[in-house]
């Protein structure tokens, strides 16, 4: 036989045919491309069936099993899988003329008939056990990037370890990361979709490096680069949860979802301590019903200072506040209107439109707090311990909830 692999180098194949399948390996190899090594079983087998006329035994479509894993788990797409085995039998029954010695059309005919048969059994079987390498290699590495997005927001001690375990990701954690949150006004919306859809958004917007995008809680977790220098302010914090904001309900219109987005701060501790700063401006937003969509932590700093000590807030809510529920109607009406007027810097005007009242009645409503307090709001070191103390109530929902006991 001239042509059929002389002078190649011998392959894993034993037996006369040898250099010819190794050949044709060779050049279907070099036409998908793919690996050598997952096709030389492959050809074996063919070559049986086309000499022989039997069919593919169940040890040797074991073998193109175990190659449809091995294919999965190089990285090798299925495509380019099923080409090369395709290549390979046309390559071969290109060939068989000259390595067998068929006697007539129906040994042609029979021939022909088997080497399809195993073609088909044998493709059937590599892509069946590559699609369930691929799920299983998802699944693995799903369930890896869950336990890495816990261990990082919870502040795994195991710092060294946790680097090694967040480089295939992809994450640097040397370099500052923030934490985005998005929380689903009622209920959490097709998760899967949800965090497949913000992915794509995330990585068209900032790269495929240091991005994790991950479920945690009934919330959508996002991890990314900070744009600006670690524990500050970036003019772009805002804008961070402005984008996933616009890509959740521009994949979803009617939705409604409450962002926040933590500072940025370096290492894994950071990122543990920037999910700390999103989950609680979060909860201070759902507290104080907040109508924003976007929260920046910085600017719910003071509510985290407040809120580490609740019974200082508490007694503090009680020894100042606590005088207003003696008035006719409650604490309620005189509670909000001194809020309005501490928010608006003390312009009664402002205040009256907020509420919707008259001016005349903002300053009646005054009156009847300092009366019952003891404060004046006109008075800005007074109005500061007032303004603390509307702060605490509205951390605490006080009046409509009693306040906390003390001790």
């Amino acid at each position: 036989m001239s042509g059929h692999g002389h002078g190649q180098e011998r392959g894993p194949l034993s037996g006369p045919d040898e250099a010819w399948l190794t050949a044709i390996a060779q050049a279907a190899a070099g036409d998908a491309p793919a690996p050598l090594e997952l096709l030389i079983e492959y050809l074996t087998l063919l070559a049986d069936a086309a000499i022989s006329g039997r069919r593919p035994r169940e040890p040797e479509l074991a073998v193109v099993r175990a190659l449809g894993r091995r294919a999965a788990e190089q990285g090798v797409s299925a495509g380019e899988v099923v080409d090369l085995y395709l290549s390979a039998a046309w390559r071969m029954w290109r060939d068989l003329p000259e390595v067998v010695p068929y006697r007539d059309r129906d040994t042609v005919r029979a021939s022909a008939e088997m080497v399809l048969r195993a073609v088909g059994e044998a493709v059937a079987v590599l892509v069946d056990s590559y699609q369930a390498a691929g799920h299983q290699m998802i699944r693995r590495e799903e369930s890896l990037r869950r336990e890495l997005i816990d261990d990082l927001l919870r502040g795994e001690a195991d710092v060294a370890r946790m680097i090694e375990r967040a480089e295939p990701f992809g994450l640097d954690l040397g370099r500052p990361h923030q934490v985005t949150l998005a929380s689903p006004v009622s209920g959490m919306p097709d998760t899967d979709v949800a965090v497949g859809m913000l992915e794509r958004a995330i990585l068209d917007r900032f790269g495929d490096r240091d991005v994790l995008v991950a479920t945690k809680d009934g919330m959508l977790v996002v991890l990314i680069p900070a744009t600006g220098p670690p524990a500050a302010r970036s003019p772009d914090d805002r804008d961070v949860g402005k984008f996933i904001h616009h890509a959740l309900t521009r994949h979803r219109p009617g939705s409604s979802w409450c962002v926040a987005t933590g500072r940025a701060y370096p290492g894994s501790y950071g990122v543990a301590r920037s999910y700390e700063e999103a989950r609680d401006a979060l909860m201070f937003a759902e507290r104080l019903h907040l109508d924003a969509p976007v929260i920046d932590a910085h600017d719910m700093l003071i509510y985290r200072v407040l809120g580490r000590d609740q019974a200082a807030i508490t007694d503090l809510v009680g020894a100042v506040l606590s005088p207003l529920e003696q008035a006719r109607g409650g604490a309620e009406p005189l509670l909000k209107t001194l809020g309005a007027y501490v928010d608006t810097g003390g312009v009664a005007t402002e205040s009256a439109r907020r509420l919707n009242v008259s001016v005349r009645t903002v300053t009646y409503r005054l009156a009847r707090v300092k009366a019952l307090t003891g404060k004046d709001a006109s008075d800005p070191a007074q109005r500061f311990t007032l303004q603390v103390a509307v702060l605490g109530a509205r951390l605490l929902d006080w009046p409509s909830r009693p306040l906390p006991a003390s001790g």
